[in-house]
């Protein structure tokens, strides 16, 4: 029988321009990169096909555990963005323990939508506030390793550090 890895990443820091959010966000969701698609008819196909049309935009969320008018001065305004670093630990097991950890670095460039978020409060508990944000740049790298970036305003994009967009890029002309 063939051992099993299991991969665990169950915590992480979160930093905005270099200063730890330590304390204040209490989970964050990382975008999703997806690809859109558009039909194909053709004469001479016997069914419609799909491929790929570029990429959906890049959404995600930060929960906060409190109200802090810090980060209501930074985070406030829809008209700038912000660099985001998100960095985890990546541990892996088989069955004799943990055989290894990784780093996973996650760096984004964000833009709050909510100037200032809904305030969820409740008897005896932390208000919950949860800022949605769009990201133009996103790069996840694991132990260093360039896993996936992409870039909207560049048209960057790479997967397992393979350019996926070079002859894109020399066919438009820059």
């Amino acid at each position: 029988m063939a051992g099993i890895n299991i991969n665990r990443l169950s915590n992480a820091s979160v930093y905005s321009s270099g200063n730890s959010l330590l304390g204040k966000v209490e989970e964050i969701q990382l975008p999703a990169v997806k690809a859109k698609a558009v039909d194909v008819k053709a004469l001479g196909l016997i069914m419609d096909v799909e491929v790929p049309s570029g990429f959906e935009k890049m959404t995600g969320k930060m929960k906060w555990n409190a109200v802090y008018p810090d980060l209501i001065q930074e985070f406030g305004s829809p008209f700038t963005t912000k660099q985001i670093q998100v960095r985890g630990n990546l541990e892996a097991y088989d069955s004799t323990g943990r055989i290894g950890e990784s780093s996973v670095v996650a760096y984004l460039t964000i833009r709050f939508k909510d100037v200032l978020p809904g305030i969820t409060l409740k008897m005896n508990d932390n208000p919950e506030q949860e800022s949605e944000f769009s990201c133009s740049y996103y790069r996840l790298e694991i132990d260093g390793v360039r896993m996936l970036e992409i870039d909207a305003f560049a048209n960057i994009f790479f997967v397992a550090d393979r350019d996926q967009l070079a002859q894109y890029r020399i066919n438009l002309g820059y």
